[in-house]
């Protein structure tokens, strides 16, 4: 792909990032099947929430254990 090679030299940049830039597009218009940008920033954002949640969860879980232990009369 020539028109590759000529926008990565002109742009500075790897011809493997164009391809990747030029595949990204053709998913975001619709010519092509794949998570389109948008779908793939969700994807992340919900992969951070979940991270996010299972801490609190695991929080939550040892304050738990933690309280219990502190109310459970056999240990006074």
């Amino acid at each position: 792909m020539a028109a590759v090679d000529a926008v990565a030299r002109r742009e500075g940049v790897g011809k493997e990032s164009v391809r990747r830039w030029v595949r990204q597009a053709q998913i975001d218009s619709g010519h092509r099947q794949a998570a389109t940008s948008e779908e793939l920033a969700e994807i992340r954002e919900l992969k951070v929430k979940v991270r996010r949640l299972e801490e609190d969860n695991e929080i939550l879980r040892r304050a738990s254990i933690f309280f219990a232990g502190a109310l459970d009369p056999r240990t006074r």
